[in-house]
């Protein structure tokens, strides 16, 4: 029963997430809209200096340009990235002037916490941008080359080798825990408030792997080794890293990642931000929305 919910609700959530430009045709009638008139807030459930600062930094830029407001920044970390965004889906109507990040941690929360927000009835679900890479990393100077090496000394010592993740509730976290279990062995599981923190923590190698999003950077840099990634192929960027799944472990993570309102928004100045987005989009760096990959 939980399994065909959590299906149906990914699903749903996916499809919501996908919607970019589906009003699109229909703004031009709205050009002399007055909306909008102040700034817009757009809320990022993580904490400073993550990965996907980055990202939304140059999508907010260009969707100021085109709307001709201010998109600003505003970080809500906690409780694993969903606070941030539940915080908009209890307000009670939209207004267009705030916008949030959703990601699977806040659909998925219903089904594993008890939450005053249903993901599906709350939010306003604007656009879809892109899909998160998770990986499996260590730090450069680690001894592990591979992931099977990382595996079989997890083996010999049950719980003792340290995987970090952000969110003791995400996806990242469960897919983890099932890789060890597939694995016959466990690993003991630290959870970051974001993964700033975690790859310094990894690097300075008080931690032995992380397995999140947001390597790319630290990849090139030289500061980390990427072992492994939970996506369906290979990434483009990095045709050499196999996918757990080639290894032998039927693991892929898909974590689709939007833009949400509080519920209950005008479909008019729904089209408004749709097409704004949908036009930022295509002047923002593609590869700066690629995320690990």
């Amino acid at each position: 029963m939980k399994s065909s919910l959590l299906n149906r609700m990914r699903r749903q959530a996916v499809v919501a997430l996908c919607c970019l430009g589906f009003l699109h045709g229909g703004v031009a009638a709205w050009a002399a809209d007055p909306f909008p008139s102040k700034p817009i807030s757009l809320v990022l459930p993580f904490p400073p200096g993550g990965s996907v600062d980055p990202v939304f930094r140059s999508l907010a830029e260009a969707a100021s340009r085109e709307l001709g407001q201010p998109v600003v920044l505003m970080h809500r970390p906690g409780a694993g990235g969903i606070m941030g965004t539940a915080s908009v889906g209890a307000m009670n109507e939209a207004d267009g002037y705030t916008l949030a990040v959703m990601h699977n941690s806040v659909i998925r929360a219903p089904l594993v916490q008890k939450v005053n927000f249903d993901p599906l009835r709350d939010f306003t679900y604007i656009a879809g941008l892109f899909g998160l890479s998770t990986g499996v990393s260590v730090a450069m100077d680690a001894p592990w080359k591979n992931l099977g090496e990382v595996l079989a000394d997890a083996k010999k010592q049950p719980g003792m080798l340290s995987w970090g993740n952000v969110g003791a509730i995400s996806i990242n976290r469960i897919y983890a825990e099932r890789l060890g279990k597939l694995a016959g062995t466990s690993f003991n599981m630290v959870p970051f408030k974001g993964g700033s923190e975690a790859f310094t923590t990894l690097i300075g190698r008080h931690l032995d792997v992380y397995g999140d999003p947001g390597f790319g950077a630290q990849v090139q840099g030289g500061k980390v080794r990427l072992l492994a990634t939970f996506t369906a192929e290979r990434l483009k960027r990095y045709p050499h890293v196999p996918t757990v799944k080639e290894l032998g472990y039927d693991l892929v993570i898909e974590s689709p990642m939007g833009l949400v309102t509080p519920k209950n928004l005008d479909p008019k100045i729904a089209a408004r931000l749709v097409s704004a987005l949908a036009d930022s989009r295509t002047k923002c760096n593609k590869d700066e929305l690629v995320i690990g990959g």
